[in-house]
């Protein structure tokens, strides 16, 4: 059966929330057959840069970081499913991909 996989990645974890729970509304209201969200593991960039702007002093350390969460959902292919899917508003700062798999 052919099915539609969507790749959902961004660094705020309410914005991801929000479009899974969007997406799973639209799937118990067309009665499509839905596997997900599920949590795929989380990328942890980490960058450490140095407090002194000069050099000269103590040696102390700023430590950043950023992760970026990702969720993947199977939804089965039905057109009217996603149509709706493609008419949800996407936030700022969450990438989106859709393939279609056989």
């Amino acid at each position: 059966m052919a099915k539609a996989r969507i790749n959902l990645s961004s660094i705020d974890i309410d914005k991801i929330n929000q479009i899974c729970s969007s997406i799973t509304d639209i799937a118990q209201k067309t009665k499509t057959k839905m596997s997900g969200p599920i949590s795929l593991p989380t990328k942890m960039l980490k960058h450490t840069t140095r407090k002194s702007p000069c050099g000269d002093g103590k040696a102390t350390w700023d430590n950043f970081e950023m992760r970026i969460h990702k969720r993947l959902i199977d939804l089965g292919v039905d057109e009217k499913a996603l149509r709706l899917v493609m008419r949800v508003p996407i936030p700022e700062g969450v990438n989106i991909e859709i393939e279609m798999l056989d």
